[in-house]
Formats: C-alpha cells, structure tokens, sequence
C-alpha cells in the first residue's frame, strides 16, 4: 500500500465531508442543499470505509492519520444518525403543538355532525327513558338499575382499589371504541352513525336513571373529570369515522381513490392525536375520578379547566412566518 498516494486521493474527500460537518454543527441539516445532503451521507460512507483501512494498515498510514479519521466519522454519525432522530422528535412535537389543532379545524364539519349524532342520541335517550322507565332496561344492566333504584348507590367505587389494572382496562376500551368509529367509515359511514348515536343514546338513559334516584351531582361529578377529554376524543374519532366515508361518497373535485387518500391522512392523524387523549383520560377515570377523598366540587372544576384548555388548544394556530410575509410584500418593480 502506498500510503502516501492513497492519502492524496483521498484526503480531498476527507477535507470536503470536514467542511460540510462543521457546517451542519454551526448552521443545522437544514442549511445545506438537497444535494449536498446526499453528498454528506455518502463521503461519509466512504469516509468510514476509509477508516476500516487505515486500522487495518494502522503501523504504515500511523495513529495520528486513523485517530483524526475516526473523530470525523464520529462526527458524521452524530450529524446523519442522531440528527435525523432530533428532526423525527422535532416533527412529532411540531405535529402536537400545531399539526394536531389544524386537522381539527380542517375537519370541524365531521366533527360537528359526529358530536350532533351523540347529543341527538342523549337527548332521545333522556326523553324515552324519563316517559317509560322500562325503557332503561335496554341499555342499562339490570346489576346497575337494582343498584341505583334500591341501594341508592353509583357503580364506580367498584374501581377503588384496583386503579392500576382498571385504568388501563378503562383506555384499552376506549381507544377500542375510538378506532370501532374511524374503522366504521369504510362502511360508507353507517357502523360510524350507529355507534355515535347509541352511545349517546346510553348516556342519556344512564343520566335520567341517575337524576331520577336523586344521584345526578354525584354521578356528573365523576364523568366530568376524564369526560372532558374522553367524550371530545370519541367525537374526533367519529368525525374521523366520517372523513373516510366522505372520501368515498362525496370525493368532490378529486377522484374517489385521491380522496380517500386526502381525508384516510386527516382520519390517521385525528387517530395520532385521539391516543394520547384517551390515554390521559384513561388515568383520570382510574385515579381521579372515582377518588371519594377529592371533593366533588373540584372534580366539577377540574373538569370545566380540562374542556376549556381543550377548547383553547384546538383554536391554535401556527404563526405566520415574518420573513414570508415580507417576501410576499414585497413592492414589485
């Protein structure tokens, strides 16, 4: 092996990739071109290769040449590999932080209709059930309704004691229902409506059974908690539902197959930001909600503040950047 003509050819290389780092160190990823970007993963390849031969011939090429080799490909996999993880973390954040709150203003008209089916289904509930009390026996356990109606008691004391384990039963369900009302777009949006409707048509008849033995403060103050969250999750998710069947019934200006790929996107990411909802929502249920310590006063409260952030949240809207606003005010000549 020559070394020193190896090192010639070579060094270019090694010179043009130590430039192209220390640009991405000052600067960021993002300031360099498309192409130099593949410029950089592949002398960095080569860079890598490079050092495999140096340490094979490391008593000709010697320790200063493979030691300053191996800080450069150190500093390239720190840039390529590592860097591209803080971009991947940094996109999932972004979507959080804007990405999230914009799909739902896209998508309010779904979002709306799926909401109106479960109020709709409360409503006739509460109307049916409070006129003809054999009508709870429908949607209401029996367990439940002697539970209420002769012992004057609610049901979720059961959860004490067993937080942990009913608290993820408690999400696994949800996120279950969640994705039962998206799945249910592909039924032209039927399975969706059905489920919307008689969920809120169950709540409705749970709620006059409650108000009707004297135990709606109580019982309200143990949805308001984790249904502040849980309810609007389950409303988003309808509305996800019905995305997916608006692609395939009403594809507008865009063919059907484009579409369902234009509102299947906005339905998958509803579902990315339904998850972390039910999941909080879930740990509410477990531990918060049914807590007989926590004055329900405050469970009301806390309730009120989760929905009223919720809100706030949704109505996000990514700032508009400076520098573009100027470029596109800029007076033309």
């Amino acid at each position: 092996m020559n070394v020193k003509r190896w090192i010639a050819r070579r060094e270019p290389n090694w010179k043009l990739l130590d430039a192209l780092l220390t640009q991405v160190e000052k600067r960021g990823l993002r300031s360099l071109q498309t192409d130099e970007i593949k410029q950089l993963a592949s002398l960095y390849r080569s860079v890598s290769a490079d050092l495999a031969r140096a340490r094979t011939n490391q008593a000709v090429v010697g320790n200063t040449l493979v030691h300053d080799l191996q800080q450069l490909t150190s500093r390239g996999y720190s840039q390529i590999y590592q860097g591209s993880r803080r971009q991947e973390w940094k996109a999932i954040l972004d979507f959080y932080r804007w990405g999230f709150p914009s799909v739902v203003q896209q998508a309010w008209v779904c979002i709306a209709i799926a909401t109106t089916l479960f109020i709709l289904g409360g409503l006739i509930g509460w109307w049916f059930a409070w006129r003809d009390p054999a009508f709870m026996s429908l949607f209401v356990p029996d367990e439940m309704l002697r539970m209420v109606r002769d012992d004057r008691k609610l049901w979720m004391g059961s959860i004490l004691g067993t937080e942990p384990t009913a608290s993820s039963q408690i999400m696994i369900n949800n996120i279950m229902v969640s994705l039962r009302a998206i799945a249910g777009g592909m039924t032209l949006g039927i399975i969706t409506v059905l489920l919307l409707f008689f969920n809120g048509l169950m709540i409705g008849t749970i709620g006059t059974l409650v108000s009707q033995n004297n135990l709606a403060f109580p019982f309200w103050a143990f949805v308001f908690p984790h249904g502040s969250l849980e309810l609007p999750a389950i409303f988003l998710a309808g509305g996800a539902g019905l995305l997916i069947a608006r692609g395939i019934l009403l594809p507008g200006k865009f063919r059907r197959a484009d579409a369902l790929k234009l509102y299947g996107l906005q339905a998958a990411q509803l579902v990315c930001g339904i998850v972390p909802m039910l999941v909080i929502a879930g740990a509410i249920e477990g531990f918060f909600s049914p807590n007989p310590a926590i004055p329900e006063l405050l469970k009301y409260i806390t309730g009120i503040i989760l929905f009223v952030l919720l809100i706030s949240y949704f109505s996000l809207k990514r700032p508009v950047d400076k520098s573009s606003t100027e470029l596109l005010n800029y007076p033309k000549t």
